[in-house]
C-alpha cells in the first residue's frame, strides 16, 4: 500500500472542545501515525499512513467532530514521508497573534449526566461535573489562550483523580479546563438573605448537593430562591403558584413582561405547550435557549407568569446544578419553575457574588450560590420558530448565552481591525478583523449606568480576547445614544458613522453572506433619519456600502417624544387627528374611560402645532397606536408590550383586510385609522381588528416591496427591525414576497432587533473600507 503524509490545518472553535483527543483517537483507529497539537490559529496536525486512511481521516476530520466543535476550514497539504510510528498530542505552539476561537458555554452532556445521577459514581450529584462535550466556557473565560490559569477556575488546584483525566488523550476529561469534583473543585451553597448559610452547607452531600435539596424543599413551599446560573444570577420560583409568582413581580417590579420557565424535561414542555420538532430541537441543542411556543390551553401554569401574550418561553435545564434543582424539585411535585433575570426591572443581570447578595436580598428568601466565579454576565438566549416560505427558520430575539461568541463571517473582509457600538437599547458590539466578526452578547440598555459600565468593560474583554486592537470605531448617526459617545471619546482611531436602518439591511445581508443590492423592509420603533427625523417605517435600496430611502410609512407627530413610547394612547390621538383630519379629535370608547379628557385634548394640540412633537415614521408606534384604540395598553410597562399583545390576541380565523395605501413612495394607514374605529364602534372585537390591521398591513408591503423591486430590477428582499419580531406579519410578508417571485431573507442567526445593529455596522464599514463599489442606484 503507498504511503502517504499530510499536514492538516483546521481553524473555527476547535479548542478546549476536545478536538486533540478526537484527531489522536480517530488517527489510532485508522491506524495512522504523526501528531496534534493547538497554536495562535486553531489546530495543526501532520498525519502519515496508507491513502485509503489518510483519505478517510480527511473526509471524517469535520463531519465526526466533538460536538462543541464548529470548524470553518480544513486545509492540507502534502509532507515527505518519514516513517514515524506512533502519533501524539503535541505541546501547544505560541508564537504570534492570537486567532484560536473560544467556544460558547454549552449543556451538561449526556455522559456526564449519567455519572451524575449515578449513586456509585465519584461525581454523584456534582453540580459542577463537565467534560471536553459541555459545560462552561465564554463566562469563565479571563484571557487567552484558553488555559486553566486564564479562566475562574485557576483557583481550583486539581486533584490526583482529576488531574489523570486531564492529562490522559483517551479520556473525555483530556484538557478539559474546568474539570474538577467534590475533592478539589466549586462548592455550593445555600444562605440566607443575610449571607449567613441556610442548610446543606458546604460540607453537605457532593459540594452542595444537600444545599440544593434544601432550596428545591423552600421552591416547593412557595420560596423565591436566587439561583446563581453560568452567565449569572436567576430567580426561580414554582411556575404553579400564582400568589408566588405575583410576589415575585411585586419585589422584582416587573408588572407585566412575561417570565421564562425551566422546565424538568421535553415531556413536561410538551404538557405546556404545542412544542414542535423544530422546536424541541432547539430546547435539547447544546445552547439551551428559551424557546417561544405556544401555550396549551389549560397548561398548569400561573396566569401571572405570561400575562396579555399566547406563547411560553421554555427552557430545560443547561447546568448540573439546574438538573439537579428540577430533579429534587420534581420529587416534590414541582416539573416547572420561573426562572428569570437576577436583577431588579430594567437593571443588568447580578453576576458577582457580593453585588448579588446586595441587589437580591430584598427579593429573595434564599440564594443557592457557588464559588466558582462568573468572568462575563451573559443573559439567556431567546428564539422562536417561524415560516420563511416553505421551511422552518429560527428566528433569535436575543442572542447571547450558548451561542456568544460564535463568529459571523462577513462578506467583505475589513482592511482594518475595528468595533462596532451598536445602538442603545438592546445593546451589542462587536469586533471585527479579517473575515471574521464577533458580536457580543446581549448587554441591554445603555441608559442604564450599570448597563453602560458592562458595556465598557465588554468592549475590552473582546478586544483582548480576539487579538483585536481597533483602529476604526463604528457607530450610530444618533447624536445622544452613549454608544456613539463612547466612540467619540476614543482617541487614535477614524470614525465611521452609519445610519441606523442601512445596519438592519446589511445585518441581515451580512449573515447570508450577501453583500445586495436589495429592497429591505426595515421596521422598527425609531432610528435617526438621515433627514434628522425619526425613522422606523422604511423602505430601502441598497447593499452594504449605500442605500436610498425608496418609501416609508406616512409622518406624523410623536406627541411628547419618547413620552409617546411609554404611552401608546398618544400615538393614537395623533394618528386619529390625522386620519380624521381634526386637529382634536373626541377620543375613542375604547380610551374615552381610561385617558383624562384634558390630557387627551393637550396632547392633541402639541401634536397639531408640533410642540414636542418630532415627526415620525415608525412601524412600532403605528403598532402602539391601534392597539391603544382597541383598549389594550393605553400605557405600558415594557418595550413592545402594546404591540406584542396585539398580535396574540388576533384572530386566526378572520379573513378580512384593512386598506393600507401606497401611493407617493409612502405606506397610508390612515383608511385603516378610521376603519378599525368604526368596527370598535360597531361592536367588532379587538381580536378581528387586530387581524385586519395585520393582514393589511402584510398586503400593503408585498405591494410596495414587489413594486419597489420591479422598478429597481430586484430580485432579493430583506426583512430586519424589531417590529418583525412580529411572527404574523414576517411570515406573512416572506410569504407573499417568495410568491412575487423573490429571494427573501431574514434573520437567522442574529435578532431582527437592535441587537443586530453592531455587526451590520461592522460589515458596512469592512465593505466601505475595503473599497467595494456602491451597488447601482444607491
Amino acid at each position: 500500500m503507498p504511503m502517504r503524509r499530510v499536514s492538516v490545518r483546521i481553524t473555527g472553535t476547535v479548542q478546549g472542545v476536545g478536538f486533540r483527543p478526537y484527531v489522536y483517537r480517530l488517527a489510532g483507529e485508522l491506524e495512522l501515525a504523526g501528531w496534534v497539537r493547538n497554536d495562535d490559529h486553531g489546530v495543526e496536525l501532520e498525519v502519515e499512513g496508507g491513502d485509503e486512511s489518510i483519505e478517510a481521516f480527511l473526509a471524517r476530520l469535520a463531519a465526526d467532530a466533538p460536538p462543541m466543535a464548529r470548524v470553518e476550514r480544513v486545509l492540507s497539504s502534502p509532507r515527505r514521508v518519514q516513517g514515524e510510528r506512533g502519533f501524539a498530542i503535541a505541546a501547544s505552539a505560541r508564537a504570534g497573534e492570537a486567532d484560536a476561537l473560544v467556544a460558547a458555554d454549552a449543556a451538561a452532556c449526556p455522559a456526564c449526566l449519567t455519572e451524575l445521577f449515578d449513586a456509585g459514581d465519584r461525581r454523584h450529584r456534582y453540580p459542577f461535573i463537565n467534560c471536553t462535550d459541555c459545560g462552561p466556557r465564554f463566562t469563565i473565560v479571563r484571557g487567552v489562550p484558553y488555559d486553566r490559569p486564564l479562566t475562574t477556575m485557576a483557583a481550583f488546584a486539581m486533584c490526583p483523580a482529576c488531574l489523570t483525566e486531564y492529562e490522559d488523550p483517551r479520556d473525555r476529561r483530556f484538557h478539559a479546563q474546568p474539570n474538577a469534583c467534590p475533592e478539589c473543585g466549586p462548592r455550593a451553597r445555600l444562605l440566607a438573605v443575610d449571607g449567613e448559610d441556610a442548610g446543606g452547607g458546604e460540607d453537605a452531600g457532593a459540594a452542595g448537593g444537600d444545599a440544593i435539596a434544601v432550596a428545591a424543599r423552600m421552591l416547593s413551599d412557595g420560596a423565591i430562591v436566587a439561583v446563581k446560573g453560568l452567565g449569572g444570577y436567576h430567580l426561580a420560583v414554582r411556575a404553579d403558584a400564582e400568589q408566588a409568582v405575583r410576589r415575585l413581580r411585586s419585589r422584582k417590579r416587573r408588572e407585566d413582561r412575561p417570565l421564562a420557565l425551566m422546565v424538568a424535561d421535553l415531556a413536561v414542555a410538551h404538557e405546556l405547550a404545542l412544542v414542535g420538532p423544530e422546536e424541541a430541537e432547539l430546547l435539547v441543542s447544546p445552547a439551551r435557549p428559551i424557546v417561544l411556543a405556544p401555550r396549551r390551553d389549560g397548561a398548569d401554569v400561573a396566569a401571572s407568569v405570561a400575562p396579555g401574550v399566547g406563547e411560553l418561553g421554555l427552557m430545560l435545564p443547561y447546568t448540573p446544578l439546574h438538573h439537579l434543582l428540577l430533579a429534587d424539585a420534581r420529587a416534590l411535585g414541582v416539573s416547572a419553575l420561573v426562572l428569570t433575570s437576577g436583577n431588579v426591572s430594567d437593571e443588568p443581570i447580578a453576576h458577582l457574588d457580593e453585588e448579588a447578595v446586595e441587589r437580591l436580598r430584598p427579593i429573595a428568601d434564599a440564594l443557592l450560590v457557588h464559588d466558582r466565579p462568573i468572568h462575563m454576565r451573559t443573559d439567556d438566549s431567546v428564539v422562536r420558530v417561524v415560516r420563511v416560505g416553505a421551511r422552518p427558520a429560527t428566528l433569535p430575539l436575543r442572542r447571547s448565552r450558548g451561542y456568544v461568541p460564535a463568529s459571523v463571517g462577513l462578506p467583505v473582509p475589513t482592511p482594518l481591525p475595528l468595533l462596532a457600538c451598536g445602538a442603545e437599547l438592546k445593546s451589542t458590539l462587536c469586533v471585527a478583523r479579517g473575515e471574521r466578526a464577533w458580536v457580543s452578547h446581549h448587554i441591554g440598555d445603555l441608559r442604564n449606568w450599570e448597563t453602560l459600565r458592562s458595556f465598557r468593560g465588554g468592549a475590552q474583554h473582546f478586544e483582548a480576547l480576539f487579538a483585536v486592537c481597533p483602529e476604526v470605531l463604528v457607530h450610530d448617526l444618533h447624536p445622544d445614544y452613549l454608544s456613539t459617545a463612547y466612540a467619540l471619546e476614543r482617541s487614535g482611531v477614524e470614525l465611521l458613522g452609519v445610519q441606523h436602518h442601512h445596519a438592519h439591511l446589511a445585518a441581515v445581508l451580512g449573515e447570508h453572506g450577501e453583500q445586495g443590492p436589495a429592497v429591505g423592509v426595515i421596521y422598527d420603533g425609531s432610528g435617526y433619519g438621515g433627514d434628522a427625523t425619526v425613522w422606523g417605517g422604511e423602505l430601502l435600496v441598497g447593499g452594504l456600502t449605500g442605500f436610498e430611502r425608496a418609501g416609508h410609512l406616512r409622518p406624523v407627530a410623536l406627541p411628547g417624544g419618547e413620552r409617546a413610547v411609554r404611552e401608546p394612547w398618544r400615538m393614537a390621538c395623533a394618528w386619529l387627528a390625522d386620519a380624521s383630519r381634526q386637529s382634536v379629535p373626541a377620543p375613542p370608547a375604547r380610551l374615552a374611560d381610561r385617558v383624562e379628557s384634558e390630557r387627551w385634548a393637550a396632547v392633541a394640540r402639541i401634536a397639531a402645532e408640533g410642540i414636542a412633537s418630532p415627526l415620525t415614521t415608525s412601524m412600532g408606534r403605528l403598532f402602539d397606536a391601534v392597539a391603544a384604540l382597541c383598549g389594550l395598553r393605553p400605557e405600558v410597562s415594557y418595550e413592545g408590550q402594546a404591540a406584542i399583545e396585539l398580535e396574540a390576541l388576533a384572530d386566526p380565523d378572520e379573513d378580512g383586510a384593512y386598506e393600507i395605501g401606497w401611493h407617493g413612495g409612502q405606506l397610508d394607514p390612515r383608511a385603516t385609522i378610521m376603519a378599525a374605529i368604526d368596527d370598535l364602534a360597531g361592536g367588532a372585537s379587538p381580536a378581528t381588528v387586530s387581524a385586519r390591521f395585520h393582514r393589511g398591513l402584510t398586503t400593503a408591503t408585498v405591494r410596495a416591496a414587489t413594486e419597489i423591486a420591479a422598478e429597481h430590477g430586484l430580485s432579493l428582499a430583506v426583512l430586519a427591525g424589531g417590529v418583525f419580531q412580529n411572527r404574523l406579519l414576517l411570515e406573512g410578508v416572506a410569504a407573499g414576497l417568495a410568491a412575487a417571485g423573490l429571494r427573501v431573507l431574514t434573520p437567522e442567526r442574529l435578532p431582527p432587533n437592535d441587537g443586530a445593529i453592531s455587526y451590520g455596522q461592522a460589515a458596512i464599514a469592512a465593505a466601505t473600507l475595503g473599497g467595494v463599489s456602491p451597488v447601482a442606484g444607491t
